[in-house]
């Protein structure tokens, strides 16, 4: 069965809301004073219309306690009290006079956003590094809010007589409440200077939505839609902010000149160890010449005793030619010796140690060999030569590497061929009669 039954037999009044801008609104008869009885009655045949996204709160008071009927629109329809279940459950107690029953009929907005634009008045906020320097603050910022929950909003306020206005004054008294006390914690929990909080509008307007939204729902029953804090305003010409600026001004250039001194220390150390390892390096060098000095004079000596055994005693005597091949022996290691010197000296200033090339690698040349009838292998040119100097191999032992079509003998590869020209001959028998 539904609530409303077709038109019928004309109406008494049109029970409807046409504010534009609206949270609460109550419906009350034309011509009835605001406290009168008159302002309460519902006749038979009044047409209810209830718009898109608009709700009609039926209050009933019954022993002194209020009782509620919602009708979601919408709705156009004239009114029936027999399907309305809370009136009927009323409809046989006796109203006075002319009306059958007696309501409070509120018009409630659920799809549209109230706004409501909030300020809170200075007060002291203090730098973690500073407590002592309260600098007075002041915010502002509008709430958007709506109703999801209009039950537990009607629990929560008064319908009768409600004005929006006093309610706004109330939500902004929460406000203002959480405001100081959020921001006054995020400066200490997150350690953010004062003279930057300016900088923390976005930051502060989310944290202060999540702090601010449990707290209207259980408090107003309204849902919090955007906190935009638009401004935070410190109060520049406060003693303390001027000394609060001055102050972090020092300590900033403090800290700058901190960091510099730092690098320079930095960088002199760098200097000192690139100085050092040039000087090490001039004097590996120098070492080198040292050498190669003290070299020429032991060949100079030699020379001159030389000279000295090739005049004899008396100037002209005979040369002692085993003192003289003695000394020409000595005076070719030094001269060679002074040569090896001096290539590596030159190699050394040519060539920084981190350029250096590494020698060419040895040949890697691998070749299987025939040992006892069985191929072994593959060795590479050193174990071969090994081989070859203790007997297992010799010019006729077949080898083989990769690339041959079959086993050759020894002595026909060069590169092995040569390998028998380091091997010494046999060491002749001992001859006991010697």
């Amino acid at each position: 069965m539904s609530f409303f039954k077709s038109k019928e037999g004309g109406f008494s009044d049109v029970i409807r809301c046409d504010q534009d801008d609206y949270l609460i609104w109550k419906w009350r008869p034309k011509g009835a004073d605001i406290d009168s009885v008159r302002s309460n009655s519902i006749r038979y045949g009044s047409s209810l219309r209830i718009k898109e996204g608009e709700l009609a709160v039926f209050v009933y008071e019954k022993e002194d306690k209020p009782l509620y009927e919602f009708i979601h629109g919408p709705i156009d329809d004239t009114i029936k009290t027999a399907n309305f279940p809370v009136l009927s459950s009323i409809v046989g107690l006796a109203f006075n006079g002319e009306s059958p029953f007696q309501a409070e009929i509120y018009f409630i907005n659920l799809s549209g956003n109230i706004q409501l634009k909030f300020g809170v008045p200075f007060f002291d906020v203090f730098d973690t590094r500073f407590p002592d320097l309260g600098i007075p603050c002041s915010v502002r910022g509008t709430l958007t809010f709506n109703l999801t929950d209009y039950s537990n909003f009607i629990k929560l306020n008064r319908l009768r007589n409600f004005e929006i206005h006093d309610f706004k004054n109330q939500v902004k008294d929460s406000i203002i409440r959480k405001t100081k006390s959020t921001i006054m914690n995020i400066i200490e929990t997150n350690n953010i200077p004062v003279l930057q909080i300016e900088r923390k509008i976005d930051e502060l307007s989310d944290v202060i939505q999540e702090k601010m939204n449990d707290i209207l729902v259980a408090d107003f029953g309204i849902n919090i839609k955007r906190m935009d804090i638009s401004a935070v305003d410190i109060d520049k010409s406060h003693d303390n902010y001027t000394q609060l600026k001055r102050i972090t001004v020092d300590q900033q250039s403090k800290i700058i000149e901190a960091r510099a001194d730092i690098e320079i220390e930095n960088l002199d150390e760098t200097m000192r160890i690139n100085r050092k390892d040039l000087e090490m390096g001039v004097e590996g060098k120098n070492l080198q010449v040292h050498q190669i000095n003290k070299q020429a004079d032991v060949l100079k000596t030699a020379a001159e005793s030389l000279g000295e055994m090739g005049s004899g005693e008396g100037g002209g005597g005979t040369m002692d030619m085993g003192s003289m091949m003695a000394s020409m022996t000595l005076g070719g290691a030094i001269g060679t010796g002074m040569a090896g010197m001096m290539g590596s000296m030159m190699n050394g200033m040519q060539q920084s140690p981190s350029n250096q090339t590494p020698p060419p690698a040895p040949n890697s040349s691998s070749y299987n060999v025939v040992l006892g009838g069985k191929s072994e292998g593959p060795f590479n040119l050193i174990q071969i030569q090994a081989m070859i100097s203790s007997g297992q191999l010799n010019l006729s032992s077949l080898v083989w590497k990769p690339g041959f079509s079959n086993w050759v003998e020894m002595g026909t590869i060069d590169e092995l061929k040569q390998l028998f020209t380091n091997i010494p001959p046999p060491i002749p028998p001992s001859n006991p009669s010697i």
